[in-house]
Order: structure tokens, then C-alpha cells, then sequence
């Protein structure tokens, strides 16, 4: 009974923090999706209460139609909350997006979309998680995306280790967090708090359900040397598409297709048997950017970048994918490797704006487990950030309220 319970529970925690959990997918013709705040080198969708954040994308139809966005406030475990939009918002929690602009001088056509929050219209007022929708002037919502705001009501250390796992001490990193609270009276922990762990900012990969091993005065103690370990993975692969027109390191050419550039990138080879190399990535993230423009939004052109694997492992009846931050870490048809047997190699073309860009390789299983360690292999030295969101539900209160976030790196990871 207890192997029962504790299976549910491995379900339930999977359910709770899948990317797929009710978001919808953008259709093909909107794309670069970015959701972030306007402060220089910061990625994540995870945004202090209050501060600026800008929301982006691109419609390839080019023809300025009228989209809209409308904000909800969510549960810890991403259910609508019980509140409604002027409990969390002051004004509109729907508006129509004003900053729209036509691409210049590239070979796709695109508008770009803008909003930057707050605004005059719209202005948060609750910490916890959200999700903006995009609709169109029939109603109909295009797509979805989660973003988190946070306060600072609690510090949040966090430290990345080896496994303590013999059988993986060389393959996975374990992370240890401390809550603290000396100004925050909090009665009942294990039911007024929850968190949530992410690696490289993946929901796909998150841990919650945590509770305190120990406490310290006004200290939670979440040292726990099994329930808080992750796949260390590898550095992530990359390729810099700045100048459309020219190789670089990890492009091989770059070839005048019927309507658009291909930007062809040199084959990658698996690293699951070599010796592990340590260089520079943003851990997934990408960057729009074009060398010979001063607006990357609207100059950088579109191009079809081309993914080729060699690999010679045993994968059985996975499938591989290529992803991240640029898809939202998603894994479906877009983003799929098909093995050519004529080049012996795995491929796939993505359609993608000019920019910096980090990939990875993972492999999904037939209960759409995935692993980012098939491919790539996994080692402890690899970089990774870490993220914890600290939520706090007050006895009788109504929602969840994000307290904390604190974050970590494995660079200087400790035995």
C-alpha cells in the first residue's frame, strides 16, 4: 500500500507541473514567443511583483489583425484560482495589443506584437502564478504561456551538490535549499508552504510537493539527499544566426533556398561516451539579435535552420527531440529528429528568427518520459541553473502567494 501511495503521489507531482497541463500551442504562423523582464541577461518568465516585464511574438501572416491579451491569476498547482481579475488587477484584465509593427527589409514577412507590463491599462497587484492568453477579435485563444511573479517576504538559499547516490554521484547533482523567515510568522508549515525546483527553468523537469526536513528557528531546512536530484545533463549545443548570410563556428553554410535562407548547421555528434568538456551556454535560452541592425525585433529575418544528429545509440522505441527555450522546452511533430537512412543521420528543419540560440537533444519514451542523458549523456560538472518559488497560502486565505525565489548554479558545486 505504501508502493501505491507512493506511485499516485509520483503521478500526481508529474501532472502538476507538465508543460502540457491545459496551456495551448501556438499555431504555426505566430512564433518567437517571449515572456521576460526588461532587465539586461534575464530570461526566465519568473519576475518580481511590480517590476517590468515584456510580453512578444511574431505573426507570419503579416497582416495586423487585432490580438488581445487577458491575464489569470492560478493556483501553486496551475488550476484557476478562486479570485477574480480585480482582486489581482487594477484596471483591464483583457486589453488589445497597441504596439504592433511590420517587419523591414526581410525576405519573411512578419508583425510584431508587443506589450510591456505594467501598464496604464494593467497593473498586478497579487503575487503567485498566471497565464496570459492571446485571442483573437472572434474570442478564440491562440496560445498560452505561464509566467510567475514573486516577493521578497522570504530568503531563499540554495546550494547544488553531488549526488549522494553512489550509482550516480558522477551522472547527477543534488540541490539543498534554506528558507528564512525572521519577519514572517508562518504557523503551520507543512500546510501553509509549498515549493517548487526547477532546473534551467523547465517545468517539464520540476519537483514540488516538498516538504521541510527540518527547522531552525526561523529556518526551513530542505536538505533532503534523494527527492531533490536531477539528470546533470550536458552544456547545451548552440549555433549564432546574428549575420544570416555567413558560417560560423557551428554553421557549416548558409544556402539561398526557393524563399528563404537555410542555415545549414554542422552535424553534432553524440557525447554520451566521451570525456566531459565544460564551455559557455545561457542554459537553453535564446536571444533575437541581428549584427547589421539596431531593432532585432523587426530586422532580424526568418530562416530554416537544419539539425542533423549522428548517433549510434540504442534508443529502442523513443523519440528524439530537439528543444528548448525557443519552443518552451515542447516536444511534438515541429521539433521532432526523423533518422534518414540514406545520410544516416537524424534530422530536422525548425523555422527560427535570427538570433543566439541553445539546444539540447532529449529523447521522450512511450509514456512521454523524457531524458535529456540518452543522446548527450550526463555529467556532474555540467552548469545549471536552479530555481526555487516559495508559495504561501495562509490559513483561510484564498490563494497562493509566491514569497521567495531563490537561485543557485552548479559552476561551484560542492561534494
Amino acid at each position: 500500500m505504501k508502493y501505491l501511495n507512493y506511485l499516485i503521489l509520483l503521478l500526481f507531482t508529474t501532472s502538476l507541473f507538465s508543460q502540457e497541463n491545459d496551456d495551448i500551442i501556438e499555431p504555426n504562423f505566430i512564433k518567437t514567443i517571449v515572456l521576460k523582464s526588461t532587465n539586461v541577461n534575464s530570461y526566465a518568465s519568473i519576475i518580481a511583483l511590480g517590476s517590468s516585464f515584456i510580453f512578444s511574438f511574431d505573426d507570419l501572416e503579416a497582416e495586423q489583425l487585432d490580438y488581445f491579451y487577458k491575464i489569470e491569476h492560478y493556483t501553486y498547482d496551475w488550476k484557476p484560482s478562486s479570485l477574480s481579475s480585480r482582486e489581482f488587477i487594477n484596471g483591464y484584465e483583457e486589453d488589445r495589443i497597441r504596439d504592433v509593427e511590420n517587419s523591414f527589409n526581410t525576405l519573411q514577412f512578419f508583425t510584431h506584437y508587443s506589450v510591456v507590463f505594467p501598464n496604464k491599462n494593467t497593473r498586478i497587484t497579487k503575487s503567485g502564478n498566471y497565464k496570459i492568453s492571446v485571442m483573437n477579435d472572434d474570442d478564440e485563444v491562440l496560445f498560452t504561456r505561464r509566467f510567475v511573479l514573486y516577493e521578497s517576504k522570504v530568503d531563499v538559499g540554495v546550494s547544488v551538490h553531488r549526488s549522494r547516490d553512489i550509482s550516480s554521484i558522477s551522472e547527477k547533482q543534488s540541490v539543498q535549499f534554506i528558507i528564512n523567515h525572521p519577519n514572517l510568522l508562518i504557523n503551520n508549515p507543512k500546510e501553509e508552504i509549498k515549493t517548487v525546483l526547477l532546473q534551467n527553468n523547465d517545468w517539464n523537469t520540476a519537483i514540488g510537493n516538498l516538504q521541510p526536513q527540518f527547522y531552525r528557528g526561523s529556518q526551513m531546512l530542505y536538505k533532503y539527499t534523494d527527492k531533490m536530484n536531477f539528470w546533470a545533463g550536458n552544456e547545451f549545443h548552440y549555433f549564432d544566426s546574428k549575420s544570416v548570410r555567413n558560417s560560423t563556428v557551428t554553421i557549416a553554410r548558409v544556402d539561398s533556398g526557393p524563399d528563404l535562407y537555410h542555415t545549414m548547421l554542422y552535424t553534432n555528434e553524440e557525447r554520451i561516451d566521451r570525456p566531459y568538456t565544460n564551455y559557455p551556454d545561457i542554459n537553453g535560452n535564446f536571444v533575437i539579435r541581428n549584427v547589421n541592425s539596431d531593432n532585432d525585433a523587426l530586422d532580424s529575418d526568418y530562416t530554416w535552420v537544419f539539425f542533423t544528429l549522428e548517433s549510434l545509440e540504442d534508443i529502442g522505441n523513443k523519440k528524439i527531440y530537439v528543444n528548448g527555450s525557443f519552443n518552451n522546452w515542447r516536444n511534438d511533430e515541429s521539433n521532432e529528429l526523423i533518422y534518414n537512412p540514406e545520410t544516416r543521420l537524424y534530422e530536422a528543419q525548425i523555422l527560427l528568427k535570427q538570433g543566439f540560440y541553445n539546444y539540447q537533444y532529449v529523447t521522450v519514451d512511450e509514456n512521454q518520459k523524457n531524458s535529456n542523458h540518452d543522446i548527450d549523456g550526463s555529467f556532474y560538472q555540467t552548469e545549471n541553473d536552479y530555481s526555487v518559488l516559495v508559495y504561501y497560502k495562509k490559513f483561510g486565505s484564498r490563494y497562493d502567494s509566491v514569497i521567495g525565489y531563490g537561485q543557485g548554479n552548479s559552476e561551484k558545486i560542492q561534494n
